[in-house]
């Protein structure tokens, strides 16, 4: 017995021991999600699983639900606060004026790529997570390729085009702006844009380019502006009480799988698979996929600076300074080479 311990320890100490000891009970994870199992982050999301019931020799098992089977997708954090879930995908900007620091993500012309512009969000808001959202264990945030918007009947150029049309905008920053340009919003997940562009109750919609196919966007829709306009996070959340149950060597695999590495990991398969979209909508019969001017480029940036200075004034009640705050998020994403 002494001899088996003896060699134990000495494998222990070569890094040949998986991180999770053998004595580490089973536990189940239950993470929700809202995307359907075709899309390419649900994919990730397996691997990751996969990996995490590797790294804790078995002891961790992760079970997933897609399409929103535990949820409404706006109700994602609530659903990982209350332990209704062990893990759940939230996309902040579903819920105005609740995460205003995170939001900074969300204004316009910042990023120009998702994939190490993922790594780049992940690693700043790890400084503020603690604070914005200390109702759950935040765990990583990545983000879909640079969005744009579409529109079922009007070819919008600039953004005094806005006014007056019904849209709906893939966060509370871009919903502020259309707002502010005259737009009405209309509130819809991912998975339901289709149905409210088909009926008319919206004209428009932001989107990323693969997006546009899988959920049948494509099926209503006629313009797209060729522009990397926007991003919209998505962050995976864990149950506190869920975490704090956990052995120390599970919480050790759980922490080193909540990383800015793993959101690079699930960001470069989905950013792929929706820059790819464009190609597609520009061979489809009856869609105008256009370019903007320098010009009319100009006039949008000139359009959202407005919505900066909201911005700033919803992180200042957080006790934040938020020239502190986006300057360290442009600085972070420039390191990551990723800026616009």
């Amino acid at each position: 017995m002494r001899n088996s311990l003896l060699c134990m320890t000495a494998l222990s100490v070569l890094g040949l021991v998986a991180p999770a000891a053998a004595q580490d009970k089973p536990v189940e994870l239950r993470f929700s999600h809202w995307v359907p199992p075709q899309h390419p982050m649900h994919a990730a999301a397996v691997a990751w699983a996969e990996s995490i019931g590797k790294a804790s020799n078995g002891t961790i098992k992760v079970t997933i639900y897609p399409s929103q089977q535990l949820g409404k997708a706006f109700d994602h954090y609530n659903m990982a606060r209350d332990g209704i879930v062990d893990i759940s995908h939230v996309n902040p900007g579903y819920e105005p004026g609740r995460f205003p620091i995170v939001a900074a993500v969300e204004l316009p012309f910042i990023f120009n790529n998702s994939k190490e512009g993922s790594a780049a969000m992940d690693e700043w808001y790890r400084k503020y997570a603690d604070k914005e959202m200390k109702d759950v264990k935040y765990c990583l945030m990545f983000a879909h390729d640079p969005g744009t918007f579409h529109f079922t009947k009007k070819k919008v150029q600039v953004p005094t085009d806005m006014s007056g049309l019904k849209f709906r905008p893939a966060n509370a920053v871009i919903a502020s702006w259309m707002r502010s340009l005259g737009a009405t919003n209309v509130q819809a997940a991912a998975p339901e844009i289709r149905d409210v562009l088909e009926k008319g109750v919206a004209e428009g919609a932001g989107s990323p380019w693969g997006s546009v196919g899988l959920f049948g966007i494509d099926k209503v829709t006629q313009y797209h502006i060729d522009a990397p306009i926007y991003v919209s996070e998505q962050v995976w959340v864990l149950n506190p009480a869920t975490y704090a149950k956990l052995s120390p060597a599970q919480k050790k695999v759980m922490d080193e799988h909540c990383s800015s590495d793993w959101s690079l990991k699930i960001a470069t398969p989905w950013a792929d698979y929706e820059s790819g979209g464009k190609a597609k909508i520009k061979a489809m019969q009856g869609h105008d996929v256009y370019p903007l001017t320098p010009d009319q480029l100009a006039a949008w940036r000139k359009s959202a600076e407005p919505i900066v200075a909201n911005w700033e004034a919803d992180v200042k009640k957080t006790g934040q300074d938020p020239k502190a705050v986006l300057d360290d998020l442009k600085k972070t994403v420039a390191k990551r080479n990723s800026a616009y």
